[in-house]
């Protein structure tokens, strides 16, 4: 996503992002879509794992996982004014501060501050 960036209209792209968020019947549709994304990646990680798709360290983590695309797309938002590189390297840093997390546990979260 961030290297599709470059020559990009950077408020068109937030003027889109505003347009999903404003509007109810699209934000549903994300969700489902979601909702989708997860079930998909939980079948896969419980498979990997030998475990059901409906056990919950494999839905856990796929929530986990795609959770890291919503912090890739507030990120996003978030600098989206800056020059194409910056951006790159700032979203890609935030979205590495979200997989940190994930990897080390939610138990470092509270000592890591």
């Amino acid at each position: 996503m961030t290297s599709w960036l470059t020559g990009q209209d950077a408020q068109a792209i937030r003027r889109f992002g505003d347009l999903i968020r404003a509007t109810p019947s699209l934000r549903a549709y994300q969700s489902d879509m979601m909702d989708q994304f997860v079930s998909v990646a939980a079948e896969i990680l419980a498979a990997r794992a030998s475990m059901n798709a409906d056990d919950p360290e494999p839905q856990i983590a796929a929530r986990a996982l795609l959770g890291l695309w919503h912090v890739q797309a507030e990120s996003l938002r978030k600098h989206l004014d800056g020059a194409p590189e910056r951006v790159r390297e700032l979203v890609t840093a935030d979205v590495r501060r979200a997989a940190w997390l994930i990897e080390n546990g939610l138990g470092m979260f509270a000592a890591r501050g």
